[in-house]
């Protein structure tokens, strides 16, 4: 199985697919940690994209199943071999945007407003996320980005919008699986 789960940031694609993974025992890999180079504070400096691909495509080539989360609709076409399904997640705004404000605190503690730095960064990322929704969002990871995206893709494609906990999105996803 190579699955592809996606939404926007805190809709809990992470969650999801580790505890799929786990469950299913076979590897997540996480847009994220092949799109940012490690750093500190983290997620500021994005790795090149052709080094990027490279890595990703060598770790999922080494494995006959695994799970991607995150969005890669910018990545090139040819960067992933085809999923046997896509995952998409979506969550109201207000519960999306309250739910990473507070992972947000719960990650990185109060750095995120006392220092002058992190809070800038904080407010940064709050900002773009909460553009996401927006008809005019000019961060190019927009709902319509992702619709768009969805709309071109060959392989099934399961949308689970609401807000279902991770027992019902896995019900619903091993369901899809099933009927394919």
């Amino acid at each position: 199985m190579k699955l592809h789960l996606f939404g926007a940031s805190g809709t809990g694609v992470t969650t999801l697919g580790r505890v799929l993974a786990a469950e299913w025992q076979v590897p997540y890999f996480d847009s994220d940690d092949y799109f940012w180079e490690p750093s500190d504070p983290p997620f500021t400096v994005r790795r090149p994209a052709d080094v990027r691909n490279a890595r990703m495509q060598a770790d999922i080539a080494a494995h006959p199943a695994w799970i991607l989360g995150g969005s890669v609709i910018n990545w090139g076409d040819q960067v992933f071999p085809v999923f046997d399904l896509i995952v998409f997640l979506w969550l109201p705004p207000e519960i999306r945007m309250q739910r990473l404000r507070e992972r947000e605190l719960d990650r990185y503690g109060t750095v995120i407003i006392t220092d002058p730095v992190r809070k800038r960064l904080y407010e940064d990322f709050i900002a773009w996320a909460a553009d996401y929704d927006q008809p005019t969002g000019l961060s190019g990871r927009t709902i319509h980005a992702h619709e768009a995206w969805i709309s071109r893709q060959q392989a099934p494609v399961l949308q689970l919008r609401g807000d279902l906990s991770v027992t019902e999105r896995m019900a619903r996803i091993i369901a899809a699986i099933k009927n394919r």
